[in-house]
């Protein structure tokens, strides 16, 4: 059986950067009344340059026409289709592919995996999901075994400003206006697909202790590790790659025997939208065979 795997730009997989079997969903935005596709004609640098502009951003699901369309030209080539969204805690765009699923033509060929996942924990099923289909795995083994492992990340996030989470909604102007008046730089979790707030803090040193403790708690609970050597590490940023790279270098020294390698990524702009430029974020997610092309 020949199978497809479909994910969308959350994953930070970005189109033309597909393997063989692998097709990408342009994530939608507006932007002032305008319509955007992430990476078709919006790329990050201009989503960052429009948010810094204060351009009023929100976030939307793929049209049913566009995922349908995508779905019938794959299944002219492909048996079967692994389909895997962002997570349904965020966007209710799993559910609607779920629906559709469920209707003829895809009953049976389309599969959609809820695995509470986005950014680089869902980059990490979708390299999951193509090493178990290389391996001649059904679309239901896989679906099956991306669902089990669901709680196999954790990321924590903290922000440079709380002007972005006032804007969308997750904090009230006026605790906005406090905390930035405090500098409080908040610590959020993004757990099992939902994206809560943590703990807070003053300084991005002080942040950055508060992720590093906070993920040592998670894989030595979690993942029954205690120094590192059973996961891998990811650090994920908007528009500060230094900044990562040498947090990057602290996990190091706090995990001596990891020797993994770390990527450094994008952030999602879906979460990008709610947090703004400046955000840093670790994130561990449990080691495994099938994560054997990652660092």
């Amino acid at each position: 059986m020949q199978v497809a795997i479909i994910t969308d730009t959350n994953s930070g997989i970005r189109q033309g950067e597909e393997e063989k079997g692998l097709f990408i969903v342009a994530m939608p935005f507006t932007i002032s009344g305008k319509d955007y596709l992430d990476g078709e004609n919006l790329s990050q640098k201009e989503f960052y340059a429009l948010q810094e502009q204060g351009e009023d951003i929100s976030t939307s699901q793929p049209s049913p026409a566009y995922l349908t369309e995508l779905w019938d030209r794959v299944l002219k080539t492909y048996d079967a289709i692994v389909h895997i969204p962002m997570s349904s805690a965020l966007s209710s765009s799993c559910a609607t592919a779920k629906m559709l699923a469920s209707d003829e033509p895809y009953e049976g060929r389309v599969f959609v995996v809820d695995n509470k996942r986005i950014s680089v924990s869902l980059r990490a099923a979708v390299k999951e999901a193509l090493t178990l289909r290389d391996q001649g795995q059904s679309p239901e083994e896989i679906k099956a075994y991306l669902e089990e492992t669901e709680g196999n990340s954790t990321i924590y996030v903290t922000v440079d400003t709380l002007k972005y989470l006032k804007k969308g909604g997750r904090i009230t102007p006026a605790a906005a206006l406090i905390g930035t008046l405090l500098r409080i730089k908040p610590v959020l979790s993004l757990q099992n697909g939902k994206l809560d707030a943590w703990s807070k803090a003053r300084t991005m040193k002080q942040a950055k202790q508060i992720m590093l403790s906070a993920i040592k708690a998670d894989i030595r609970e979690r993942f029954q590790d205690e120094d590192g050597s059973k996961c891998r590490f990811y650090l994920i940023h908007s528009a500060n790659p230094d900044l990562a790279e040498e947090f990057a270098g602290e996990i190091q020294e706090e995990f001596p025997a990891y020797d993994k390698g770390f990527i450094v990524d994008d952030l999602s702009l879906s979460i990008v939208t709610h947090t703004g430029p400046g955000t840093l974020a670790i994130a561990a997610i449990k080691d495994s065979p099938y994560l054997h092309d990652e660092p």
